[in-house]
């Protein structure tokens, strides 16, 4: 996925924070989601951060020590560049994406994950290249937690002495 890279200026956000504005819909750039878990940069400095409705608009907010060791002040207008984190439903394979697709529910809730857990989940899918028997009942149980909410699978559970 290609970066997106635009200018910003930096306005104050709540407890001493600050708020680097989006300027288009994330929904149309990275596809609908509840929540966009994206990486980049602003101003040269990486960040990590959720874009979110804010005001009027779009954006994602970095914490007062970000401000404080950035070298810019507030209402700066700085180069930013940003990508959606982790795999996007056009990177899943067929069956996961198709299984997601058809629970919506289960779908939203996998989208709105940061990509630890949704790389999680798909590891523990990939795992079943020795016994492809078990893929589909793996992508079940997958569809099952994330409907109940599950941002990960529970631990296995291991012999007891």
């Amino acid at each position: 996925m290609e970066p997106v890279r635009f200018e910003a200026v930096l306005a104050a956000a709540a407890r001493g924070g600050i708020v680097v504005p989006v300027p288009f819909d994330p929904d149309t750039v990275w596809g609908p989601k509840p929540r966009h878990h994206v990486a980049g940069t602003v101003g040269g400095l990486r960040v990590r951060g959720v874009v979110e409705a804010v005001g009027d608009g779009f954006g994602f907010t970095l914490g007062p020590a970000w401000l404080r060791d950035c070298g810019v002040d507030l209402g700066t207008s700085v180069p930013v560049e940003l990508v959606a984190e982790g795999p996007q439903r056009a990177d899943l394979a067929e069956d996961v994406a198709a299984a997601l697709d058809a629970h919506p529910r289960a779908g939203a809730f996998f989208d709105s994950l940061a990509q630890f857990y949704r790389k999680a989940y798909l590891r523990w899918i990939e795992a079943t290249k020795r016994r492809p028997e078990q893929r589909p009942a793996r992508i079940a149980e997958m569809i099952e937690l994330l409907e109940a909410g599950q941002k990960e699978r529970p631990p296995a559970e291991g012999p007891t002495s």
